[in-house]
């Protein structure tokens, strides 16, 4: 694809009377596998709302009056369900929803819901499976195919109520996948997970981006940041601090300004490692 996959132009993005993001802007490029890191608070969920057009910028706000541009594909307008096929979301709000069986509203759902079903509530944009009848085979088909790929078919008749936190997530990625989209953006991925289903999870999301599916990671634990990411965005208190490469960006100095304290960095085997 010649255009990219999202672009930013004089973004300002208000959270009540917060000002979220502050005249963002940025363009990342299909297959550009990149890392947007920063501290709690700086503006990162904000960004990725507003990629998925839950969050909208401020008119008139910034930069003079010049229009703030969102352009998702080449595209300033979108339908979001269209646009949910494209890009494959996994937050935690997300994983928290699907493991506990709610609806998007987070209203309960009676039923349970299983491993399959969270993959096949994929196709419909739901939290569980309202019309199980309008499942196609195919559907069935992906469904179990990308249970197997994540490794967690054996969770496809189970309960989410008994599945780990680990297994979660990466049913919410499989979830996620169905579509086969351009993109599958990250938030935060590893939280709460131990060191093992840190590690496994790490090797899915490396699986993925072999394949030429384009990894954007959110996140403030910088190792998440897998190696075949090579582009990170600095985030800090709504602006662009800093954009390039990791060896340019994961150095002291730079991330002991960005996180307000002093921090040393290791790299090993393409990880880095903040102490």
């Amino acid at each position: 694809m010649s255009s990219p996959l999202f672009e930013f132009r004089d973004v300002t993005v208000y959270r009540g009377d917060t000002r979220a993001l502050d005249r963002i802007t940025l363009s990342v490029g299909v297959g550009e596998h990149t890392a947007i890191l920063g501290p709690n608070g700086c503006g990162k969920s904000t960004l990725i709302k507003t990629l998925t057009r839950e969050c909208y910028p401020a008119v008139g706000q910034a930069g003079g009056g010049v229009a703030p541009v969102v352009r998702i594909l080449g595209r300033d307008t979108w339908d979001v369900t269209e646009l949910r096929t494209m890009l494959g979301i996994v937050t935690n709000d997300l994983v928290w929803a699907c493991t506990r069986g709610m609806s998007s509203d987070f209203t309960e759902v009676t039923r349970r819901v299983t491993g399959r079903d969270t993959v096949l509530s994929g196709f419909f944009s739901t939290i569980g499976l309202w019309s199980p009848g309008a499942i196609a085979d195919d559907m069935r088909r992906r469904a179990d195919e990308l249970l197997d790929r994540l490794e967690v078919a054996h969770l496809a008749d189970r309960p989410l109520d008994e599945v780990s936190s680990g297994e979660a997530r990466r049913l919410v990625i499989a979830r996620a996948l169905v579509h086969t989209p351009v993109a599958l953006v990250l938030d935060e991925v590893t939280n709460s997970l131990d060191l093992k289903a840190t590690h496994d999870l790490r090797e899915i999301m490396r699986a993925i981006a072999r394949t030429g599916t384009t990894i954007v990671l959110v996140t403030h634990h910088l190792p998440e940041i897998i190696p075949e990411i090579d582009r990170v965005i600095l985030l800090d208190r709504g602006r662009i601090a800093g954009d390039g490469s990791k060896r340019e960006m994961l150095t002291p100095a730079r991330l002991s300004a960005l996180f307000g304290l002093e921090i040393d960095v290791r790299e090993r085997d393409g990880y880095y490692d903040a102490q």
